[in-house]
């Protein structure tokens, strides 16, 4: 699969599908090219203002292209929960929901529900979204969940006696790592759940490799660490793919046809570039035990339980 290109995506007519973080880079680029092939796109992001922007971008690079914007606040289990009945409200089928937005390698924060924020935003955040908007992804046929992690989970496994980095000294590529590793634990627990009810929702997962996106810069940008940003924007102009190829993972994950539940697909060359792939992954990524505490401790911080998926 290391040639296929969004030129390759099947006809997503009829199809309806949401994306998180879809008003800038990787999330931008994979609803753009979800709507040139002809899908209703939900553009899922925090400000509405710079939804609206994007979505209008989005019409005139796109022509005809059917598009939604609504507020979704991934650090708010709140706004997640009115941004579920929503879209509950207005639609009744999911066939795509692409948890692609997140923060990388902030200072140390916290989200409105108190959960250290990368933690918080990266996997809490999603975890509950796509719970409440199972019962849609249940009754579309089809229909597939793509969670975003990244390579630089292999920096570190989860802590799950300290999901929000409380002990010692807060390290942020560390918190960042682990709320990555996170994203593929829940796509690992949540295919083995789909799978033992006998659903045919795909889990999969994808990483960008490395993509020029604005998520490199908001972490040294928001530490007022002027330095590093200037260093962050010269590797992306060095060294990055392009948003455009970082996205083509994500892509592939969503719309191939054959893709596997608890796949992880990348870039092909070492997980940094070029075509989507067969991603390696860290063998914390697939352990059944720890993929159930994750989710245990999931539903717990959330209250929001996937009681579908349970016997």
């Amino acid at each position: 699969m290391s040639g296929w290109n969004e030129q390759a995506i099947p006809d997503q007519s009829g199809h309806v599908a949401v994306v998180t973080g879809a008003n800038s880079g990787l999330g931008y680029v994979t609803a753009r090219e979800l709507a040139r092939k002809g899908a209703r796109v939900v553009l899922a992001c925090r400000s509405e203002v710079r939804g609206h922007q994007a979505g209008d971008r989005l019409v005139t690079e796109v022509p005809g292209a059917d598009v939604d914007v609504v507020r979704l606040d991934l650090g708010d289990l709140d706004s997640v929960r009115e941004f579920a009945r929503a879209y509950g409200q207005s639609y009744e089928r999911l066939d795509l929901l692409v948890n692609n937005a997140g923060v990388m390698a902030l200072p140390l924060g916290s989200t409105a529900d108190g959960f250290e924020t990368q933690f918080g935003v990266n996997h809490l955040g999603h975890f509950a979204l796509t719970g409440l908007l199972l019962p849609a992804l249940l009754a579309t046929p089809g229909a597939r969940v793509v969670t975003l992690s990244s390579m630089m989970h292999a920096l570190a496994n989860i802590d799950i006696d300290d999901l929000n980095s409380e002990r010692g000294a807060y390290r942020k590529w560390i918190a960042y790592a682990r709320s990555k590793t996170a994203n593929l634990l829940f796509t690992h627990e949540l295919a083995r759940r789909l799978c033992a009810v006998g659903s045919d929702v795909v889990a999969a997962a994808a990483h960008p490799g490395y993509a020029s996106t604005n998520l490199q810069t908001a972490g040294p940008r928001l530490a007022g660490r002027k330095g590093a940003e200037r260093l962050m924007e010269m590797g992306n102009r060095v060294f990055a793919q392009s948003a455009e190829a970082g996205a083509l993972p994500t892509l592939y994950a969503a719309t191939a046809p054959g893709v596997e539940p608890d796949s992880f697909a990348g870039p092909s060359f070492a997980m940094w570039r070029g075509g989507p792939g067969k991603s390696w992954r860290a063998g914390w990524t697939l352990n059944d035990t720890a993929g159930e505490r994750l989710w245990a401790a999931s539903e717990r911080l959330t209250d929001v339980t996937y009681d579908a998926l349970k016997g």
